[in-house]
């Protein structure tokens, strides 16, 4: 089963430096580039554009994060 999520959901996901928490800023459903690093993103294969509350933006897929 697929996990909804939808802009302005509060997320956390594993990082280097532990745990992070955020929120989802958009469902990307085409390639794109975050800090030099490509997304291959595709509407069968989407990710989650996520923002940390200092402002770093990440892209992951529903499966790595966990809502609340």
């Amino acid at each position: 089963m697929t996990k909804t999520l939808k802009p302005g959901d509060k997320v956390s996901w594993k990082s280097s430096g532990g745990t992070a928490h955020g929120k989802v800023v958009k469902k990307v459903t085409s390639p794109m580039q975050i800090k030099g690093h490509k997304v291959a993103a595709s509407k069968d294969n989407p990710e989650y554009l996520v923002e940390t509350e200092e402002g770093k933006q990440a892209a992951h897929k529903a499966e790595a994060l966990k809502k609340g």
